[in-house]
């Protein structure tokens, strides 16, 4: 894999990669940017959140979970100090549908943290992952009711 990012300017920046997509980059006006893009660090998160949400979707979809609406969120906690690693984080998975089973959807999280997310096995090993999740029937998570929650890890 290549990636690559071309400066526009300032703290601006075009980042690209095999796939040919690009994504803008930028910085807080406070340090010197024009508040144009993504910060490094938040795309790190995306990158978490994107590799384990596509494995978990798609190992729910093969398990016949009727999904409706799916989101996965990090939240992750950075240092206070130069240069603000992230310090810990927690992937939250939000699956509503009809009939979600529980043990499905522990099944995919455990797959996806122990064999198929490069993202998740290579953070996991430098700070301390919690995997939660929220189970929700109806249509959209915004109108469906919250069945179940727990933690994985």
């Amino acid at each position: 894999m290549k990636a690559e990012v071309r400066w526009k300017g300032r703290l601006s920046f075009t980042g690209s990669a095999d796939s040919g997509f690009e994504i803008p980059l930028g910085s807080n006006p406070e340090v010197g940017g024009d508040d144009d893009g993504f910060r490094p660090m938040e795309l790190m998160a995306i990158s978490l959140a994107g590799c384990t949400a596509m494995d978990v979707i798609s190992i729910l979809t093969k398990k016949r979970q009727q999904i409706s609406d799916y989101r996965v969120k990090v939240i992750a906690e950075r240092s206070d100090q130069h240069p603000k690693v992230f310090t810990s984080a927690t992937i939250e998975y939000h699956v509503a549908g009809k009939d979600i089973t529980e043990s499905a959807l522990t099944r995919a999280m455990e797959l996806s943290a122990d064999a198929y997310c490069p993202a998740q096995a290579m953070l996991g090993k430098v700070l301390p992952l919690e995997l939660t999740y929220f189970i929700y029937e109806g249509g959209k998570l915004e109108n469906a009711n919250l069945v179940r929650q727990g933690r994985l890890r």
